[in-house]
This record gives structure tokens, C-alpha cells and sequence, in this order.
């Protein structure tokens, strides 16, 4: 099933088409990390390309915290002929995880037994979760393996997720600004956010309007992480001698709008949740024995000036995935120089690929 999606948030249609778009729905339960269930389970996803007779010609690219599973618009200049997610030589994958806003099962879906979203009342949702429904998923496509997982942040959560749920599957990593677990840093950063959503005076309504100011002020924050100082000096300084509306009090401000004009804040809340279990060591012996036994060729990408995950995280993973290659790339832009510094990106993608 391919189609257009528009999402409604707050009353009015926001202007974001999901072009081409398709569903697999489960019908079975599907039982959750924390013992809880949902009675069904929907995935969005997007293909590209051709899957092969062997079905093993796959890239699986796991998305961001609020991006959708369009990876050819929100990662354009790593998508294309040549690039690190090349359509015309693979059959290229990106699922929307749960608790998201863009297709698949969230709080803002219609619960069956109640006829109304779930809200508040939606179970909790671990990163072993999203990929578990990454993992149906797979099967529906009828995919054997998959060449290349690629994930940045929390895409690359999943990435390392899935190699270690399903042995075999992913034949080799590529991971940028991501970790093996999630730091108290990292999980300080999103109770904050979260305590601003639930500030809100409407943040136990269930409607999609609710808590719209806490998600723009938790945006705000946000943003302080993905970003650097010198960043916001270079794009955000102002050159005349004003006492008020500072261009980085703007920016922030319109960023904290955008995100509330195309995302629910009760969508927000579990992610952030979500992202607060990953450890892919838990239950499992600890993260340097899981890495250790991690055995496929792994590409490991840092942004010096990351703020929110930062390169020693992905010297952890360097330090024990036993056949990895490490780069740091120089760059002003923080944690979000995974989808800024693309050209750089494709260079070094390209370079490691051409050993295997």
C-alpha cells in the first residue's frame, strides 16, 4: 500500500507530505519489553531500489529521534548514485519507530478497546521494542540479510540493537554519534524536556493539542545540545546594538514552533522515555561483552564537537567492536553534523566500503 500521508496536528494540516509511504500492520499482539502489550502494532516504512533474487542487497537505515522514515529528504545528501545510501545498487529500507508521529502505532493512536487515542494511558516503549517491530518488518519484505545497517544518534541505537537481537542479520554497522548506552548525560537532557511537557496545564488532556507549549520549550533545549557555542556565535549573532528580539532568542523560538507544528508532545514524552532504556548491555553480560562478540565490520563516525553524545562514546564502541574503523570528523555543528557534514560523510563511507 503506498500512499500520501498529511498529518493534522492542533487543528489545522501541517505542510508536511510523506510521499509513497506504506504500512505493514501485525494483527497479533505484540508483547513489550516491560510485560505490558499492544493488541496490534502498525509500521510505516519507505523502500527504495530493488531487493535481489538473494534478497541480501539491503540497506536498513534507522532514523532519528522525530524524522520519519523518508530518508531521501531528511538525509538527501547521504541519499543517491554514489553515495552512503545508494538506491540504485541496494534495496534500501527506513521503518518508522513507534511512538512516532508518522505512521506507526504512537499515544496518538486509536486504542481498540477504548475507541479513543491512548494517550497517556500508552504502555512503555524501550529501544528493544522499536526494534523488535523493525524486525517483523524484515520478515514482511522477506529480507535475508541486510548489507548495511546505518543509523545516527538513536538511529544508530537500533542499528547496534538489531545486530544483537538477531544474529547474523546485519552484515556490517555503520554508526554515527551513537553509543552503546545511554549516559546519565544524555537521559538529563530529556527529563528536563519531559518536566517542561508536563508543566503544561494541558499536559494530561487527551487531545493532540495537548501540552503544544511545554513541546516548544522542550524543542528549545533540545536544540542547546544538538548544536555549539560556536555555531549560534557564527549563524545567530547580531550585528547592530539591539536591547531585545537577540536572533538566538528568535531561532530558538522558531525552532520550538516547527517541531510543534508537526509532532505530539505525548509522542515526544515516550520517545524521550525510549531513548532512556538503550543499553545494549542490559541483561546480556554488559555492553564491552556484547560488543566484543559483535564480530561484523563496523564504521564508527564521531563529531568532535558533539555536545549531547560525544566522541568518547564512539571510542567505546571503536575500543571494543573487534573489526571497526573510527573517524572523527571536525565540525561547528555540534550533534547534528551527522546530517550536515554529508560530503564528508560520503567520503568516508565510500573509503571503508571498497576494503570488503
Amino acid at each position: 500500500m503506498k500512499k500520501t500521508l498529511k498529518s493534522s496536528l492542533l487543528g489545522y494540516t501541517i505542510p508536511i507530505e510523506i510521499k509513497n509511504i506504506q504500512f505493514f500492520d501485525s494483527a497479533r499482539p505484540f508483547e513489550l519489553e516491560s510485560g505490558e502489550h499492544l493488541s496490534s502494532i502498525r509500521v510505516a516504512y519507505h523502500t527504495f531500489g530493488t531487493l535481489n533474487t538473494t534478497k541480501d542487497n539491503v540497506i536498513w537505515v534507522c532514523h532519528a529521534l522525530t524524522a520519519n522514515s523518508d530518508v531521501s529528504d531528511w538525509w538527501d545528501k547521504c541519499f543517491g548514485a554514489g553515495k552512503m545510501i545508494d538506491p540504485t545498487n541496494h534495496f534500501v529500507v527506513c521503518a518508522n519507530i513507534l511512538g512516532s508521529n508518522y505512521g506507526s502505532t504512537s499515544p496518538r493512536s486509536i486504542c481498540e478497546e477504548t475507541g479513543v487515542a491512548y494517550g497517556l494511558d500508552f504502555p512503555q516503549l524501550t529501544m528493544r521494542d522499536i526494534v523488535k517491530a523493525h524486525h517483523l518488518l524484515v520478515n514482511h519484505l522477506g529480507i535475508q540479510k541486510i548489507e548495511y545497517g546505518i543509523g545516527g544518534s538513536c538511529g544508530g541505537h537500533q542499528v547496534l540493537e538489531m545486530a544483537v537481537m538477531y544474529p547474523g542479520l546485519v552484515q556490517k554497522m555503520v554508526l554515527l554519534v551513537t553509543s552503546a548506552k545511554e549516559t546519565p548525560w544524555a537521559i538529563a537532557t530529556h527529563e528536563a524536556q519531559r518536566m517542561s511537557l508536563e508543566s503544561d496545564p494541558t499536559w494530561t488532556d487527551n487531545t493532540d493539542k495537548a501540552a503544544w507549549q511545554g513541546l516548544r520549550s522542550a524543542r528549545a533545549m533540545a536544540l542547546l545540545m544538538y548544536r555549539t557555542f560556536d555555531s549560534y556565535r557564527l549563524r545567530q549573532t547580531d550585528t547592530d546594538e539591539r536591547l531585545d528580539d537577540f536572533s538566538a532568542a528568535s531561532y530558538v523560538r522558531y525552532q520550538g514552533l516547527k517541531l510543534e507544528r508537526r509532532f505530539y508532545a505525548h509522542n515526544y514524552w515516550y520517545l524521550l522515555k525510549a531513548l532512556d532504556t538503550h543499553d545494549i548491555g542490559r541483561g546480556r553480560g554488559g555492553v564491552q561483552q556484547v560488543l566484543s562478540n559483535l564480530n561484523q565490520p563496523s564504521l564508527v563516525i564521531s563529531m568532535d564537537s558533539d555536545l549531547l553524545i560525544p566522541p568518547s562514546e564512539q571510542a567505546i564502541l571503536a575500543e571494543h567492536l573487534p573489526y571497526s574503523k573510527y573517524v572523527v570528523i571536525e565540525t561547528m555543528f555540534g550533534h547534528d553534523g551527522f546530517l550536515i557534514e554529508a560530503e564528508k560523510i560520503n567520503a568516508i563511507f565510500n573509503a571503508w566500503k571498497t576494503n570488503f
